[in-house]
């Protein structure tokens, strides 16, 4: 099964104030999670965003807030961003079959909306270097109960290649410059 713009629409979980500082791998996914954003807004691909309480955890972060374009931001108190009804909402309005996953925590919020996503007959792809936890090992567990639940893995740089198909065009030059 490979990746096409028609059909793949990506939910960005949780990039919030309070949360990222906690996270083992934040220096390397948030930029890399930057750089994936940038390239599906290239590419036009549908950007949904949570937000879990962020009364509490505050908003999403800087670096992150300003490569989302116009994507909804919505607030959340559910673990699963499909037990909420205005993001589960959203993303059927994309009618998207293909739904991309980013965010943190990759063992909680972002694995059981990955298996919520599974059970609403939806393809779901990780975007795994695009994935953050508090723990390498709950991040490590998450990711092998994600493969067992039928859910697919995969890299920023692998997924706006694939999506792209070619090598030409002006989007195909937005998306080297990013990746160099």
């Amino acid at each position: 099964m490979r990746l096409n713009r028609e059909d793949t629409a990506v939910l960005v979980v949780d990039y919030q104030e309070k949360l990222m500082p906690a996270m083992h791998n934040k220096d390397a996914f948030i930029p890399r999670t930057r750089m994936l954003l940038q390239g599906l807004n290239a590419l036009d691909i549908p950007v949904i965003v949570s937000e879990q309480y962020p009364k509490g955890l505050g908003s999403t972060v800087p670096e992150i807030k300003e490569v989302l374009g116009v994507a909804p931001v919505l607030p959340k108190t559910t673990f699963s961003c499909l037990d909420d009804d205005a993001i589960r909402t959203a993303i059927e309005a994309t009618g998207c079959s293909t739904i991309l996953i980013c965010g943190a925590e990759a063992h909680i919020c972002v694995l059981q909306s990955a298996m919520d996503l599974v059970a609403m007959g939806k393809t779901v792809v990780l975007v795994e270097d695009c994935l953050g936890s508090r723990f390498a090992h709950d991040m490590e567990i998450g990711l092998r109960r994600a493969e067992q639940e039928g859910i697919l893995l995969t890299t920023a740089e692998a997924v706006l290649f694939e999506l792209l198909r070619k090598a030409s065009g002006p989007v195909f030059k937005t998306i080297s410059k990013l990746v160099k």
